[in-house]
């Protein structure tokens, strides 16, 4: 059933403000970004929109699950993560420059804190490992993949790469096509000999 009355009217202003607030993330940068301003442009004060989020990072970290959120398939179940959607986020967020250079600094930053920022990477990065592995088992399974890799090897590689495609692609993206040189990787880990097939190659 749909929610109505007060509470439908304060998800939607809670959605309204998410999607006024990535905007101003991706265009001013976390540092730069002004809650208050977020709040002008969302048609609240700035204790409105404190009832809602209780600080910049709450609302920081709100708006970085909507992005993950946006991306999910709705023909899966909610938060499934395939290769083949690792390598079409990258693919998506070469339309986000301002969201992505917002996700590498906080997550790098994330590193020096005990805060909210590091406990969300952290749950991140390990939802992240778990469906990817998932996602390699059972391609191993069905005889679509080498069964001698390891499979958290495997979901650990693609994330760093997916990751440090991102820097590089940041400092010079004329030249650095993130999806297309993820997809080479991936294309090269299907092809490795299974310990059989190398067996027969010698």
């Amino acid at each position: 059933m749909a929610a109505r009355g007060p509470y439908a009217k304060g998800l939607a202003k809670r959605e309204e403000i998410l999607e006024v607030a990535l905007a101003h993330f991706a265009e001013r940068g976390y540092d730069r970004a002004s809650v208050r301003e977020v709040a002008r442009l969302a048609g609240l004060t700035q204790a409105g929109l404190l009832h809602h989020f209780s600080s910049k990072e709450e609302l920081f970290l709100a708006v970085l699950q909507q992005r993950d959120d946006r991306l999910e398939n709705p023909d899966e179940p909610r938060h499934t993560h395939s290769v083949g959607r690792l390598i079409e986020a990258v693919e998506r967020n070469a339309y986000e420059p301002g969201l992505v250079r917002l996700f590498v600094s906080m997550s790098a930053e994330s590193v020096e804190s005990d805060g909210p920022a590091r406990a969300f990477f952290e749950e991140r990065y390990g939802w992240l490992r778990g469906e990817l592995h998932a996602d390699v088992s059972h391609r191993q399974k069905n005889g679509g993949f080498a069964p001698d890799l390891d499979p958290n090897d495997v979901a650990s590689l693609l994330i760093a790469v997916a990751d440090g495609l991102q820097l590089q692609w940041l400092l010079d993206p004329e030249n650095v096509d993130m999806s297309r040189l993820l997809r080479v990787l991936w294309d090269a880990l299907k092809r490795v000999p299974s310990p059989a097939e190398s067996a027969e190659l010698r």
